[in-house]
């Protein structure tokens, strides 16, 4: 993978770039939002790892950009910021995942491999994983070219859970991106797991194979195994 890590804070970066190329990424940093904008739009990236505020340049006026000109490469947006508005704001001008800081470079490197095997573009209206599609204009699922019958709140797991695809997300992960709730915030209920519960009995139960994978004590996967 070839990885854009746009971040003013040096050691971070530095620390970004070790980890990363550890992992057998290689690595180019920009210390500025309006250099890290033209590397982005000038040379070809696999994911981009992109603070949000940055000198020169926000890191989301960059994500406006590089959207607007119809650049699709994946973004994992990084923020010392809590409020869950920016999150939405980024994730809404096409953002493909979030991390607060302070973060663990282990989840960082995990989360840019995942994107890099995605390569859902960003654009795509519609989504597979063997027999599932979704169709995010129609906001509809369906299973073997049967509709399935999703609440909102469900297909916005599901869509989570297919752009992740093969990548374990997390239940606090998920209380975030799904549910909107602050990071580390507990909600003191299992409405994950009732939801994953529920989704199950309509993605899976009928179907072969299953896509819905519990991974013990870590979180949950979509991915097609026999």
């Amino acid at each position: 993978m070839r990885v854009l890590v746009v971040e003013d804070q040096l050691k971070i970066a530095r620390a970004l770039e070790k980890a990363l190329v550890q992992a057998g990424a290689e690595v180019v940093i920009a210390t500025d939002g309006e250099t890290g904008l033209r590397l982005a739009l000038e040379e070809a990236f696999d994911a981009v790892v992109l603070d949000i505020v940055l000198p020169r340049r926000d890191g989301l006026d960059v994500l406006s950009e590089l959207r607007a000109q119809h650049r699709t490469t994946p973004v994992l947006l990084l923020s010392a910021r809590g409020e869950v508005n920016d999150r939405i704001h980024g994730l809404d001008l096409g953002a493909d995942d979030y991390l607060p800081k302070p973060f663990v470079l282990a989840e960082v490197v995990a989360r840019v491999r995942a994107l890099g095997r995605r390569g859902v573009p960003l654009d795509a209206t519609i989504l597979r994983v063997a027999d599932l599609s979704l169709d995010l204009l129609r906001h509809e699922a369906r299973r073997s070219g049967t509709r399935l019958e999703l609440s909102p709140r469900e297909l916005r797991l599901l869509e989570y859970l297919v752009r992740a695809q093969g990548r374990t997300c997390t239940r606090d992960e998920l209380h975030e991106h799904v549910w909107d709730y602050q990071p580390g915030y507990d909600p003191g209920s299992n409405v994950v797991q009732v939801a994953i519960m529920r989704l199950r009995e309509k993605v899976d139960a009928p179907y072969s194979p299953k896509l819905i994978h519990t991974v013990f004590a870590e979180g949950y996967a979509l991915r097609a195994e026999q």
